[in-house]
């Protein structure tokens, strides 16, 4: 964990948060500043700064069979994923976190 990390803090729970899935492995909470009627974000509890840092493909899957579990919870068959890797990408938070977004089209280019 990076003492530092708003993620880290949130997984702590040092600072509050509802979240809206949780496991031994990861959480899942509402995005703050949502793109999309639906917009959450799922993160591994074990600090990885970026996609480029995950250590295992057990991390890679921990994250990623959490989607499907959450979106079928909440009735949702049709989502976008995203991950920003760096900050000429997007990412803002450097603990890596999976976008998942749904509830209107989406267009591509995301743009």
């Amino acid at each position: 964990m990076s003492s530092d990390c708003i993620f880290c803090k949130i997984v702590n729970k040092e600072i509050p948060s509802n979240f809206i899935f949780e496991n031994d492995k990861v959480i899942a909470f509402n995005d703050l500043n949502p793109q999309a009627p639906v917009h959450f974000l799922v993160i591994p509890k074990k600090h990885y700064s970026s996609l480029n840092d995950i250590d295992s493909k057990e991390a890679f899957a921990d994250i990623f069979s959490a989607i499907p579990e959450i979106t079928k919870k909440l009735e949702i068959k049709e989502y976008r994923t995203v991950v920003n890797t760096g900050e000429s990408a997007g990412q803002t938070v450097f603990h890596i976190h999976v976008h998942v977004m749904a509830g209107r089209k989406f267009d591509w280019p995301a743009g």
